[in-house]
């Protein structure tokens, strides 16, 4: 997109062009000193400056007066120096296919800076012009399938994800696909989308940003490179990659089914609960090292789109003082997913005290009226042991599900979603909830790194 004609007139008067550092003076005395950047989206009477401090700022032709020009720059990753000695340091396969889906989020997006509003980057070239380093990565291809917040996402919408992704690898045959997406529930999506898309051919990557791509802080350019990177890594699974730590180093790519949001700002965020990251990405030195077994890929042909769901499901938090009918409302539901304490606790009141409830004649008549309850943690980490304490046996006699199992509270709220969508039989569901299928429960419990605050 270009300026518009006066803004073109006042750099041409100031002698001036797009990647020249400048002091930019306004009618009201005011100074910003910056690189001026290409046109974003919406008015192209608003030029775009990069500060100093790594923002993006709109001002509007009309109000300058003046512009010094401080110097071209020669590199182009401006406000980001890490980048700018290791731009050229990127395995080149041109010749591999990456599809770029976008369902939102602000990874690959542009900013109106008069209105604020964010635009998404649509075409192949949008992206290009943004993340020129991609094309050194591979030979990228592009479609905006919607533009939602992670919190508007619903199970219809994964099926949609779903079904877009299986056109794409049927028609293109690409080396891996990257799926934008905000970040607040994008560990679902993964979850939902490893269910429904078993016996990939190549990887299925999400990924986000933290922070939007007009602050200095933005993590957008490095999740996205290094999203496209491990999409070309030949395995066959649903994943999520985001920054392994604060730094602007490396990538962590998480199993769909392990992966978790566990804080609501850092840019790494997100992290593998009960193992450990599937990959560690470097996009700059094209360096990709294998943390964890990973699945093989299938031939192409051997994908199974699998979108049978019942989305009538619950999940109930447990904390002291939630009332036996709140369990028992559950019964419009035709599944329950219960986030208890510890091992897989709610309160039993086996002591009788008379200011205390028991919740198990009413889980009972859940389970008894063909509604599934499964039973997970509030802690995350760990697994679910109903044998180890009275109050566990009582929920595993009253046929609650889940027992030594180590799902997350989210991915098994969707694998109950999924199961129920091919069975409504209790036994089949207590088997296959309680069976390992994409990676969602492991064998056996390994000693793991925590988020560290």
């Amino acid at each position: 997109m270009e300026y518009s004609k006066e803004v073109v007139a006042l750099l041409k008067k100031n002698k001036v062009d797009v990647m020249h550092n400048v002091t930019v003076l306004l009618r009201d005395g005011r100074k910003f000193s910056g690189v001026i950047m290409q046109r974003g989206a919406g008015s192209d009477d608003i030029l775009v400056v990069k500060l100093d401090n790594g923002y993006n700022i709109g001002l509007n032709v009309e109000n300058i007066t003046k512009i010094d020009d401080n110097g071209k720059v020669k590199d182009k990753n401006v406000g980001n120096k890490k980048d700018t000695k290791h731009e050229t340091k990127v395995v080149r396969h041109k010749k591999s296919l990456v599809h770029i889906i976008g369902v939102g989020g602000t990874i690959a997006s542009k900013v109106d800076y008069q209105t604020g509003a964010v635009y998404p980057l649509v075409s192949e070239d949008e992206l290009l012009s943004a993340f020129p380093e991609l094309s050194a990565i591979a030979t990228i291809k592009s479609s905006q399938l919607f533009s939602l917040f992670s919190e508007d996402m619903t199970p219809d919408i994964w099926i949609d994800i779903a079904e877009e992704i299986n056109r794409t690898i049927k028609n293109e045959k690409p080396n891996g696909i990257v799926v934008t997406h905000g970040t607040d529930t994008m560990h679902y999506t993964s979850a939902a989308l490893s269910f429904m898309l078993q016996g990939l051919p190549c990887p299925i990557i999400l990924t986000g940003a933290q922070r939007s791509s007009d602050r200095g802080s933005s993590d957008s350019k490095i999740n996205l490179l290094s999203s496209v990177l491990a999409a070309k890594y030949k395995f066959g699974e649903v994943a999520v990659c985001m920054h392994a730590s604060m730094n602007d180093g490396v990538c962590h790519v998480h199993r769909g089914t392990r992966v978790r949001k566990m804080h609501t700002s850092r840019r790494d965020a997100f992290k593998t609960v009960n193992g450990r990251p599937l990959l560690e990405v470097d996009w700059r030195k094209g360096k990709i090292i294998e943390l964890s077994g990973v699945t093989k890929p299938k031939p192409y042909g051997n994908l199974k789109l699998d979108t049978k769901i019942n989305s009538n499901v619950a999940m109930q938090y447990f904390y002291p003082g939630l009332r036996q009918k709140d369990i028992s409302r559950l019964s419009e539901y035709d599944g329950v997913v219960l986030m208890g304490t510890g091992l897989g606790h709610v309160s039993t009141n086996q002591f009788n005290n008379k200011k205390s409830i028991s919740l198990i004649k009413e889980i009972k008549e859940l389970i008894d009226s063909n509604i599934p309850v499964v039973m997970t943690s509030q802690t995350i980490f760990g697994r679910i042991n109903l044998n180890v304490y009275s109050s566990g046996r009582m929920l595993k006699e009253a046929g609650v599900i889940g027992h030594l199992c180590d799902f997350t509270p989210e991915t098994a709220y969707v694998k109950l979603m999924w199961v129920l969508g091919h069975t409504n039989k209790m036994d089949k569901v207590k088997e296959m909830m309680e069976t390992n299928i994409v990676g969602e429960i492991s064998e056996r419990s390994e000693v793991t790194k925590r988020l560290i605050i």
